[in-house]
């Protein structure tokens, strides 16, 4: 008796994880790059804008976009070439993808302190070796 429960539950539990993984699968291309374009933006808003907040695109089109973020808006945002101070607006569905480049205040910070430790350990080491 105990074995036919067991069974119809672990049948019932099967059934129900492979209706759930079909549903997760089933996600149309249009929900997946409403999904894309909502990470993209929230990436976007966390570089910042301005010269420090350099980010390269490539775009559905195969278009490459490399430069800094001028400008964020809510459908769009702006990037300006480095070299040519031009900007560009992008949508947000339209990336493909996205990269930034900027480190965030605690990286720079241990950099900083990193680069610190090293030149102390060779000045002691230097100092060790010309003087013990």
């Amino acid at each position: 008796m105990f074995k036919k429960f067991m069974s119809g539950v672990l049948s019932c539990l099967l059934i129900q994880m492979t209706a759930q993984v079909e549903s997760l699968s089933a996600r149309t291309q249009a929900d997946k790059q409403a999904l894309f374009a909502e990470k993209v933006k929230t990436g976007v808003a966390q570089l910042g804008v301005g010269e420090d907040a350099r980010v390269a695109v490539k775009l559905r089109d195969k278009t490459k976009l490399e430069g800094y973020v001028s400008e964020v808006r809510e459908d769009s945002f702006d990037i300006t070439d480095l070299k040519t101070g031009v900007p560009t607006t992008v949508a947000y569905p339209d990336v493909a993808k996205a990269k930034g480049h900027n480190l965030s205040t605690g990286a720079k910070v241990a950099i900083g302190v990193g680069v610190g430790v090293g030149i102390f350990l060779i000045i002691f080491f230097w100092y060790l070796e010309t003087h013990g």
